[in-house]
């Protein structure tokens, strides 16, 4: 404990100088961070401290984070050790980041896609982005809550609910909906982190992130025809930073051999901060992305309009060229402008039916340790509905039955066919075609419907806060009566690029979130679930809100003395004790 009680003088010493800024961990972002760590006003241990005791505040109310690595506060002393020792590993060194539940991590902690199914299943080493977090000295906090299996199990389930994790709220209304990358929004937010990961197959990053009134970048190929995983953070700058750390070549992933220049990856930090100005910057607006539809009804769609409105006038500001009527064609339309829900009906249903089946039997049988016997899609269905824990037939298999049935997986030539229709309807009337044959930076497409347009086809998209319905708009719930919109409930804008065009995404989006600032202006919304303790309550002069502490502020300790003792109860066989 010396180590501790050692650094913790140094901290008290440079914040009764007045050497220290501490941020709020509310709107903390990477550069607060690193510069916190590098001035000594603060330690890691103490980052994921206090980082606890924020989920334990909300946790039990938004369900945000299904499980916390037992490891957290030890690895964090060493990467502690290591900054004392003069070194770095990367950008990222000390800093905690909760992963969505189906990125697979090599530790203690469960990898389950938010199923019983899989609880105990042992993986043979860390997923790609995991192993590249590490790498850069970023401690994986826990696993967020999500829609489980990633939105692909049933017909009548909600965003936001697992087995495992129950039902995740969004923050900015009581019961909102949050969509399906949901913990890891709702714990960028909040700042129960500064960023997290999330991954998409249609929707879940950006959507979420809209919902969330955060960031959201999906980009990087991870697997199967269409799953991608992408950094939400509060700002683009922090989410540049994480996606410059888990970018790149993954020998485990055959699509990231694609990547050009011999998998070098652009400075996507630099591009954050490449604009002052967007003077000559084309942008476009496919209106007909979504023309007649009224989503959650004509005054609700009036409010995203016009905030989408009032977006291209900040960015006209900015110097942007804005190209009107940047229309997809009828053929890019009709491929790609429909729902999810209709297995085997069109070509995004048979790549995810097909490439589940592949996908799932070949992640089964890597399993070291495999204690429900699966090992393909029939077996996981008939583990769910022998489970009461499942909650079927309440909530059906349906979209795996789907796949089931299917008749076929990704090697066969009809799934390859469907995706290289994807990519070549994409190429000439989609994102793709569009940019190039206008050329154009971006597409702008307020987010709630921009979800159709790069999931399928590949393309990379960065959704930014935008606005937040008013204090007049009329509330709509929407399956088991969660609330979709709201008074307060924030949403974003989307920019869509073609195929390896995040370098320019980040710089426009960044210059916008700049012009625009909405998240600076509305960290919490009116109606808000807010967590209040803050890395200031164990680093001001030695006391706890103005109360003496009652003993050196060692790791297990530090939370304790501060605030009172809680358990964080995640329903699942983990129970972390903060005192």
């Amino acid at each position: 404990m010396k180590f501790f009680q050692v650094a913790l003088g140094t901290i008290l010493a440079q914040v009764a100088s007045g050497a220290c800024a501490i941020p709020s961990l509310a709107s903390a972002n990477i550069d607060d961070l690193t510069t916190g760590l590098q001035d000594g006003c603060f330690t890691s241990v103490d980052l994921v401290n206090r980082y606890l005791a924020r989920i334990a505040e909300v946790n039990g109310e938004l369900h945000a984070v299904i499980e916390l690595n037992p490891d957290a506060l030890s690895i964090a002393a060493l990467l502690d050790a290591e900054r004392k020792n003069g070194s770095i590993r990367g950008p990222l060194h000390g800093i905690p980041i909760p992963v969505k539940d189906n990125i697979a991590t090599f530790d203690q902690m469960n990898n389950t896609a938010g199923s019983y199914a899989l609880v105990g299943a042992r993986v043979p080493r860390d997923s790609g982005v995991v192993a590249k977090l590490r790498a850069s000295g970023a401690i994986v906090l826990g696993k967020a809550n999500m829609s489980q299996w990633a939105m692909f199990r049933s017909a009548n389930t909600t965003s936001g609910w697992t087995s495992r994790g129950g039902q995740t709220y969004g923050p900015f209304y009581p019961q909102m909906d949050p969509y399906v990358s949901c913990g890891s929004g709702v714990a960028a937010a909040l700042g129960l982190a500064f960023a997290a990961l999330g991954t998409e197959t249609r929707g879940s990053i950006i959507v979420a992130a809209s919902k969330s009134n955060v960031v959201g970048n999906l980009v990087i190929p991870l697997t199967g025809f269409q799953d991608t995983v992408g950094p939400m953070a509060q700002t683009v700058l922090d989410a540049a930073t994480v996606l410059s750390v888990i970018a790149g070549i993954d020998q485990y992933d055959n699509y990231t051999n694609a990547i050009p220049n011999n998998g070098k990856i652009p400075n996507y930090v630099a591009a954050a901060r490449k604009y002052a100005r967007l003077t000559g910057v084309r942008l476009g607006v496919p209106r007909n992305s979504w023309g007649d539809d009224l989503l959650y009804g004509e005054v609700n769609k009036s409010s995203i309009t016009s905030a989408f409105e009032a977006g291209l006038d900040v960015l006209r500001g900015l110097g942007a060229e804005i190209v009107d009527l940047a229309n997809f064609t009828d053929e890019a339309f009709t491929q790609f402008d429909f729902p999810l829900r209709s297995p085997n009906g069109n070509n995004q249903s048979i790549t995810s039916s097909a490439g589940f089946i592949s996908d799932l039997a070949a992640y089964f049988a890597e399993l070291t340790y495999n204690p429900n016997d699966l090992h393909s899609v029939n077996d996981l269905i008939n583990r769910t509905q022998s489970d009461p824990r499942e909650g079927w037939p309440d909530r059906d298999t349906i979209l795996w039955q789907g796949a089931a049935s299917l008749g076929y997986n990704a090697s066969d030539p009809r799934a390859y066919a469907a995706w290289r229709s994807n990519i070549e309807v994409d190429e000439r009337g989609g994102v793709t075609g569009i940019c190039n044959q206008l050329n154009l930076s971006a597409l702008l497409i307020p987010t709630e419907y921009a979800p159709s347009w790069a999931s399928a086809q590949g393309t990379p998209a960065s959704s930014v806060p935008l606005a937040a319905y008013p204090d007049d708009a009329p509330i709509v719930d929407g399956l088991r009566k969660l609330i979709a919109v709201a008074p307060g409930i924030p949403f974003g804008l989307t920019f869509l690029g073609p195929h390896w065009s995040e370098e320019e995404l980040i710089a426009v989006a960044a210059a916008f979130e700049r012009g625009n600032n909405f998240r600076a202006k509305y960290v919490n919304g009116p109606n808000a679930t807010v967590p209040k303790i803050e890395l200031g309550d164990i680093l001001s002069n030695g006391t706890c809100k103005g109360k003496p502490s009652t003993a050196p502020l060692q790791v297990e300790t530090s939370v304790g003395a501060c605030a009172t003792p809680v358990t964080l109860n995640l329903n699942t066989t983990l129970v972390w004790e903060i005192s």
